[in-house]
């Protein structure tokens, strides 16, 4: 047990310095705050969903425990979402760089989602907050032909000498994708490569005509995030 403590003691020193080296460098690693012990790992609708979808999958179950247990203690930093990959440095027994790529929505799969939205999005808000009909939320999650990617659509790149499909740095990578969305839901929609607003009524696009696909959080700019979402940001 000694000998097991002194162990991980050496790696995070190690790791310690070698953050130390790369934000000399000018890189920020800053740790993406996530809650830990028992506390559910996000709290929003989008983020609970994303979640859900990652532990459909079998062959995922192994490697999910490990990568929620990297991203409670603070180990996922830098983590970035555009369109099509994320990108992280996790803090392993060494940092790792990790990079997922995340096919794009199909555009003709996307505009069937999109009419089949028709006249049932009221808002943005109501969107990014989940707040729609059971049917219409149905199918957006729907695991084979809704928002969220399938296992074939992913590809995994990480700096770790693990060749599974999935590691356990990658695993904390998508898993800190559910805290980002508590808080930015829009990057869902950024993620996929799609603009959400052509999910709006008529109305509410043509308003919104303007919108990029990661305009959300600039729409939410300015309003108390941690009242409209339900969570204390300060955890």
């Amino acid at each position: 047990m000694s000998w097991n403590r002194e162990e991980r003691e050496e790696n995070q020193e190690r790791v310690q310095r070698e953050i130390a080296k790369r934000r000399a460098r000018g890189e920020s690693l800053t740790p993406l705050a996530a809650p830990k012990g028992s506390k559910k790992l996000c709290q929003t609708f989008w983020a609970q969903a994303w979640c859900r979808h990652l532990e459909r999958y079998s062959h995922y179950e192994a490697r999910l425990p490990a990568g929620r247990s990297y991203l409670r203690n603070g180990q996922v930093l830098d983590l970035v979402i555009e369109p099509g990959t994320l990108s992280a440095v996790v803090a392993g027994e060494h940092l790792e760089d990790t990079l997922i790529h995340i096919r794009p929505l199909d555009a003709a799969h996307w505009q069937e989602l999109v009419q089949a939205a028709q006249g049932q999005v009221n808002s943005l808000l109501d969107l990014l907050t989940g707040n729609l009909g059971d049917g219409l939320l149905k199918i957006l999650t729907e695991p084979e032909t809704g928002l969220f990617p399938q296992p074939k659509e992913i590809r995994f790149d990480c700096s770790c000498p693990d060749h599974a499909d999935l590691c356990k740095h990658s695993a904390a990578v998508l898993y800190g994708v559910a805290v980002l969305l508590d808080t930015q839901p829009d990057l869902l929609f950024t993620l996929r490569g799609v603009n959400q607003a052509d999910l709006l009524p008529a109305a509410g696009a043509a308003s919104a005509e303007t919108l990029s696909p990661n305009s959300g959080a600039g729409e939410l700019q300015g309003t108390d995030l941690s009242a409209l979402f339900g969570i204390d940001l300060a955890e």
